[in-house]
């Protein structure tokens, strides 16, 4: 058995120091150290990211939020194309004394909004439009 060869220095060597292979340990160790930080760069950055989008997120929230409370009190209108409830609606107009469409159509669609998107439909619970 012949034992390991030693790696020479570098110094001296001129180019050869340059393009000298490397031992199998020395290889490992940088692997291992590179992979270490750059692993910890993408946690830094992962979690720098995660802050940035929570508050750009939220920042956007209060932006749109706050738009469409004034775009709901310029105008609180919203237009529907449905025959059919049309026609359901225009029958009870017809056949019920003192019957309001609009009033029977904005119940059934905030009931209906509210059951459908929840979340949402909290954000705007307390506003007085």
């Amino acid at each position: 058995m012949t034992p390991p060869k030693k790696v020479e220095s570098a110094l001296g060597k001129g180019l050869d120091a340059l393009i000298r292979k490397k031992s199998v340990e020395e290889e490992k160790s940088e692997e291992k150290a590179q992979v270490k930080t750059t692993s910890q760069k993408r946690t830094k950055k992962g979690v720098k990211q995660l802050k940035k989008e929570k508050k750009s997120k939220s920042d956007v929230n209060v932006n749109i939020i706050n738009g469409v409370v004034l775009e709901v009190r310029k105008n609180p209108r919203i237009s529907l194309w449905s025959a059919k409830s049309a026609a359901v609606l225009r029958f009870l107009k017809n056949t019920k004394p003192a019957f309001s469409i609009s009033k029977e159509a904005s119940s059934l669609i905030e009931e209906a909004v509210q059951q459908k998107y929840p979340e949402i439909w909290e954000l705007f619970k307390d506003e007085n439009f």
